[in-house]
């Protein structure tokens, strides 16, 4: 997805419990065309957690018959998106050829490195029915020496991700590894991204084997430690603690994380770089045509006058 900045998310909910390093109530905007979105990452008090630099949730929208999503041709660099879908369905096309339709449960990872362009569209079946939309779009920022690599593009369908179930707990794990399982999607630094549901009284751990962790509760209320939080909220955790989340009702969550990255990272718009001179090569690039095309489109989203 592209974006623009938006106010910092509102910092949220009173922080008894010591384990706690920041609770992040996202802010809600409207992209256009009422669909809403609601960005927990980057936060004024919080850049990362492990390389997470971005993290939107976006709906639920209900698209009537004819309408649609359309995320037009638009740049990256630096970094790779993870675009997870609970409901709806979306084609994603790519400047280095790659369609794929993105269904609820897959892992899809596009690596940009040294610059990709790609489009979001509701598929036509989908536009002509209608449909509801419900997901997350999150930035992985990448390791300084691997932030020119090869752009790439990875998809792996709901079935093909390991999954874990017990009473009244469902995990998937998207990337990285958790409850003894570990995904197939190549990663280029260390991270992880599990969903998990738990019915109402149950509970799950926290693995303490990343360095930095956080649990996005997209809906329903949890306990951790006596306090409780209800979605959706970003709750990013202190280093090494052992955690344990409870759910008060059926909730919803992902838990994220992995290693710190060596440095903070300059973002502008869809950029994201450890050096500001590649982003403002980035920008002249986006002006002056020189990234692919995506094939099949013929709109671009035009370089903004400022940003982030």
């Amino acid at each position: 997805m592209t974006w623009l900045p938006d106010y910092d998310p509102i910092a949220g909910d009173t922080q008894s419990c010591d384990a706690l390093d920041l609770v992040v109530v996202p802010r809600t905007r409207d992209l256009g065309g009422g669909f809403p979105v609601r960005r927990a990452l980057p936060h004024g008090k919080r850049q990362m957690v492990g390389p997470f630099i971005f993290f939107d949730h976006f709906g639920p929208v209900q698209f009537l018959a004819g309408q649609g999503m359309d995320v037009k041709p638009h740049p990256h660099i630096g970094l790779s998106t993870v675009t997870y879908l609970f409901d709806g369905k979306i084609t994603h096309r790519d400047s280095e050829g790659h369609v794929q339709d993105i269904r609820p449960g897959a892992m899809n990872l596009m690596t940009a490195g040294r610059g990709i362009a790609h489009s979001e569209r509701t598929p036509e079946v989908e536009r002509a029915q209608g449909q509801t939309m419900l997901g997350l779009q999150s930035w992985i920022a990448l390791p300084e020496g691997q932030e020119e690599i090869d752009p790439s593009f990875q998809h792996f369908a709901a079935e093909d991700l390991p999954m874990v179930r017990d009473t009244g707990l469902s995990a998937r794990v998207i990337a990285g590894s958790a409850f003894g399982k570990t995904a197939p999607v190549a990663m280029v630094s260390d991270w992880f991204y599990v969903e998990v549901a738990l019915g109402a009284g149950m509970s799950a751990p926290l693995d303490t084997q990343y360095e930095e962790r956080a649990i996005y509760v997209v809906d329903g209320t949890v306990a951790i430690a006596g306090d409780e939080f209800e979605g959706p909220r970003l709750l990013v955790f202190r280093p090494g603690d052992a955690i344990t989340v409870r759910a008060v009702t059926p909730a919803r969550m992902m838990f994220l994380g992995g290693t710190a990255l060596e440095g903070p990272r300059y973002i502008w718009w869809n950029f994201v770089s450890s050096s500001q001179e590649r982003i403002e090569e980035a920008k002249e690039d986006w002006k002056q045509a020189r990234f692919a095309p995506v094939p099949d489109e013929t709109e671009f989203i035009p370089l903004p006058e400022k940003s982030y």
